[in-house]
């Protein structure tokens, strides 16, 4: 069996149960170096001690430069819980029904779950932070690869100069999108009313469900409902951002899913985890999201994306910039420093079919 993945080539993304998470969407986990090793079973010869070579390591697979995802298809692994996560930076996915391992080579297309006699080629592919394939390993006899995989590892350069230049992320920064009145008023409307906790979707038995987890997303909104209000800044966006998209990507939005007023907190240590926008069948046709910073507050969230940029957007001093950006793209929101960072966010999406 060859694998067909080569140096350069983009990683399959994939979505895959692991030990904590029923739904993984393995491309949020970008912006650092990332091994998949593909081993099958922990009774196959070889692996016990490739894997005791790995967790013998943290320093190295810390989970901010290096993290390890193993890859099991055998269920005894976890009903015999032969295998563990090890925090920061080692977890497993349960690849049951082939479906992640066909798609890295490590079976064939036609190999059937729970087939006897299933050829399963060990391998560790290593993918550089915006995920495309920087190297593949061997564990081979004795798991003397593991050796060299951790030797390449310890000497890759720092994240932010995986690709030997410093990256853009991918946003359009947008001034003067709204009059400083208009931030004040939209200021004033979240002071009235106050914020409610938002949380963000997930799929959970075929079906996209509200969830919330403050280890994940902390954050409160004001959901806009006053029609004039909502068409005044439907209005801004139609002459001052969409054509810039459409500049840009080719992209002529036609609709707007929300307005809101958001509110990053300081005293609530506000924040939200490397995620995307579009991942569930409920929001799969959002296309980019866009948020208007609102005040002048220069310690406020920043957005980073780290499978493109190290170095987070960081808000202007001035109000009134817009940053959209592709729903498509991992991001996270980090922690506020100090004071609050309000804004209006809208989902731009496709036209109804």
């Amino acid at each position: 069996m060859t694998l067909h993945l080569a140096t350069g080539d983009p990683a399959p993304r994939f979505t895959q149960r692991t030990l904590s998470n029923p739904r993984y969407v393995f491309d949020v986990a970008a912006g650092r170096y990332m091994v998949l090793y593909f081993f099958g079973s922990t009774a196959s010869p070889n692996v016990a001690q490739a894997l005791e070579k790995i967790r013998s390591r943290p320093a190295t697979f810390n989970g901010s430069k290096v993290a390890f995802f193993g890859v099991t298809v055998d269920p005894k692994d976890e009903t015999h819980q032969r295998i563990a996560d090890q925090k920061p930076g080692i977890k497993f996915f349960l690849d049951f029904d082939l479906s992640v391992s066909k798609l890295y080579g490590a079976v064939s297309a036609d190999a059937q779950q729970g087939g006897v006699g299933v050829s399963y080629r060990q391998v560790c592919v290593v993918l550089d932070p915006t995920m495309r394939v920087r190297a593949t390993f061997v564990p081979g006899k004795e798991a003397t690869g593991i050796d060299e995989l951790i030797a390449y590892l310890e000497a890759l350069p720092p994240v932010e100069r995986s690709s030997g230049l410093e990256m853009q992320a991918p946003v359009i920064v947008l001034p003067d999108v709204f009059e400083a009145d208009l931030c004040h008023e939209l200021i004033s409307l979240y002071e009235r009313h106050g914020g409610q906790e938002s949380g963000f979707m997930r799929e959970i038995n075929g079906k996209t469900v509200l969830v919330s987890d403050h280890n994940h997303k902390r954050r409160r909104d004001h959901t806009i409902e006053d029609d004039a209000l909502m068409a005044e800044l439907r209005g801004r966006f139609i002459r001052r951002v969409i054509p810039e998209i459409k500049k840009v990507h080719q992209f002529e939005a036609t609709r707007m899913e929300r307005y809101i007023v958001s509110c990053y907190d300081a005293d609530e240590e506000a924040h939200f985890r490397p995620h995307r926008d579009n991942t569930t069948k409920g929001t799969a046709h959002r296309r980019f999201a866009v948020s208007v910073n609102l005040n002048n507050v220069s310690t406020a969230a920043r957005s980073v994306f780290p499978n493109m940029a190290t170095e987070p957007t960081r808000p202007l001093r001035a109000a009134r910039s817009s940053f959209p950006a592709r729903s498509c793209m991992p991001y996270r929101r980090s922690p506020v420093a100090a004071a609050m960072r309000s804004c209006p966010s809208s989902m731009m999406r496709l036209p109804p079919k």
